[in-house]
């Protein structure tokens, strides 16, 4: 695969992942991660979300949870699945063994 074919399938499959987080959630996610594995690709996005304490709390707030997301696609960019991470386990999300 040549450098542009995989700088295109990265801009691919961040464009794929923001776009199905976006939809689901109805606010812009920040991609951080994205990785490409033997099975497609994996992604982590930050999201900012009305926060759920408050909101079960039934108070009117703007205080906001960033919430960090996992995107798996298949090869052919398909999701195949996602979850919500708690903050900071990113580098595990992706099973990095430097952190």
């Amino acid at each position: 695969m040549s450098k542009n074919e995989q700088s295109m399938s990265i801009d691919d499959a961040e464009t794929t992942i923001s776009t199905f987080l976006h939809k689901k959630l109805g606010r812009e996610p920040k991609i951080t991660r994205l990785e490409k594995t033997e099975q497609g690709w994996i992604g982590v996005a930050e999201v900012f979300e009305e926060s759920s304490f408050i909101k079960s709390l039934g108070l009117a707030t703007k205080v906001q949870d960033k919430n960090i997301y996992q995107v798996t696609l298949n090869s052919a960019l398909d999701v195949v699945g996602y979850k919500l991470k708690k903050e900071n386990v990113e580098d595990e999300a992706l099973g990095d063994k430097n952190g």
